[in-house]
């Protein structure tokens, strides 16, 4: 059997406050929009700023964590897998749905007062302490990719 991949990191601007839910059987689900940014150069020259919105979703003690500490507008750090799914609307329409389900969370705050959190639990980085820079891409910033 070949092995695949669905893995997905973000870092990004949290839009609204979570959405916390209980499932029937007790389960606790937060849904968290999350806002990441790019610039970039357009053929003409100009510089260009694109905002891409991703629906996040945390299960369990994770759920629970988000519910106690994140917020509108905190700056997160998540690892995850890409999900897809579809609903039936009120008309009978099919409405489709990307979800990153969040397996690891950091909550990047400012003097390094932020939460790392798995779905195992969390910790409270030392008084201090900084969170890792994110890895650099050769495709921030000067993209004038035309796609």
């Amino acid at each position: 059997m070949s092995r695949s991949l669905n893995k997905v990191m973000l870092i990004g601007n949290v839009g609204a406050e979570p959405e916390i839910r209980t499932t029937a059987s007790g389960t606790k689900i937060a849904k968290v929009s999350l806002a990441t940014n790019r610039t970039f150069t357009d053929r003409s020259g100009q510089r260009q700023e694109k905002t891409e919105w991703h629906r996040l979703t945390f299960w369990d003690r994770l759920a629970d964590i988000v519910e106690q500490y994140v917020h509108k507008g905190d700056r997160l750090y998540v690892e995850g897998r890409i999900e897809y799914s579809q609903t039936e609307d009120e008309q009978g329409g099919t409405r489709y749905w990307t979800d990153i389900v969040v397996r690891e969370m950091v909550l990047l705050g400012q003097g390094g007062g932020g939460i790392d959190a798995s779905e195992s639990g969390y910790s409270r980085p030392a008084r201090g302490r900084q969170p890792a820079p994110a890895p650099s891409s050769p495709f921030d910033d000067d993209d004038d990719l035309p796609f």
